[in-house]
């Protein structure tokens, strides 16, 4: 077979995405470029890969085996990649970060910094919630992530670096906004509006909830943790979300920190990276900054 990369790289995407039009626009190609390279592909190989039933595209039993195989030729290639940068040393390079939604406001000002000091460094931040970052972190897209309480069974490398407290929020006009120490059972009686299942903070929120024998109501279920402030603000119900992602809504008294008792529920941010992933030396230094400097940016006033 007389298969190249580039045939390669454009199945991969396609196939990932049982979608011509979205791999086009991660590759940044035409369509019809994306079709070429597939038709290509398929010449060479002798086998039709993908097939077009409606408007979808499905993987063809010759197309789930080469999308195997092209999978693994891009993680070799990535890894290739990475020993390469590490001959170039700390000073020029790509890192490629990943962090979830809640860690966004200090990791981006944690990257600003890192890069002052490194300047030849490319960094790309994708931002992103817990099932997304876990997915860019097993398919080895990312080096590095930054979050919440990592899932134990993962086969990770995970390092706490600071404290991530979880808080129940109000709008300031909200009745228990006037209260001090909170009995924690009259959060029964009130509205949540909360994230959705899967996430940390859900989790957390949950664990806390079930250790301590209470159930709350939700009206709300959201995937954003933006959403989330802006509801409470609306005066849908409380919150519960991590310190650190409220900062200017408190600054601007748009939101309030209830007095409860037993809270905040005490977690942990964690720099995370896959254990076979073998860390370039601008992923390394990324590292070491994070473990060494974390508290000038992730700093807890309640």
């Amino acid at each position: 077979m007389n298969i190249t990369f580039r045939q390669l790289k454009v199945f991969e995407a396609v196939a990932r995405h049982l979608s011509y039009t979205q791999a086009a626009r991660e590759l940044y190609l035409s369509q019809p470029a994306v079709s070429m390279q597939i038709k290509q592909l398929e010449d060479n190989v002798g086998l039709q890969l993908l097939e077009q039933l409606g408007k979808k595209t499905y993987l063809t039993e010759a197309g789930k085996e080469m999308y195997r195989y092209a999978r693994s030729i891009a993680r070799e290639l990535t890894e290739a990649d990475a020993i390469m940068e590490q001959l170039k040393g700390v000073e020029t390079g790509r890192l490629e970060v990943t962090v979830a939604t809640t860690a966004n406001a200090f990791a981006t000002r944690m990257l600003a910094k890192f890069k002052k000091q490194h300047k030849g460094v490319t960094i790309s931040l994708g931002v992103t919630n817990r099932e997304r970052l876990l997915y860019q972190l097993a398919e080895n897209e990312k080096d590095i992530a930054i979050m919440g309480r990592p899932p134990d069974d993962a086969d990770l490398v995970t390092e706490p670096f600071a404290d991530n407290p979880l808080v129940v929020v109000a709008a300031p006009d909200h009745p228990l906004a006037r209260e001090e120490k909170i009995p924690l059972h009259k959060l029964q009686d009130q509205t949540f509006v909360v994230r959705e299942q899967g996430s940390g903070t859900r989790t957390a929120m949950q664990r806390f909830f079930d250790e301590h024998k209470l159930s709350i109501t939700s009206s709300m279920e959201m995937n954003e943790n933006e959403a989330i402030k802006q509801s409470v603000q609306a005066g849908m119900g409380l919150g519960i979300v991590s310190i650190h992602t409220i900062e200017l809504e408190l600054e601007t008294k748009r939101l309030v920190i209830l007095n409860v008792e037993d809270f905040p529920i005490m977690r942990h941010w964690y720099l995370v990276h896959r254990k076979d992933k073998r860390l370039s030396p601008i992923a390394q230094e990324f590292r070491k900054f994070v473990l060494s400097s974390a508290n000038e940016f992730v700093k807890v006033n309640y």
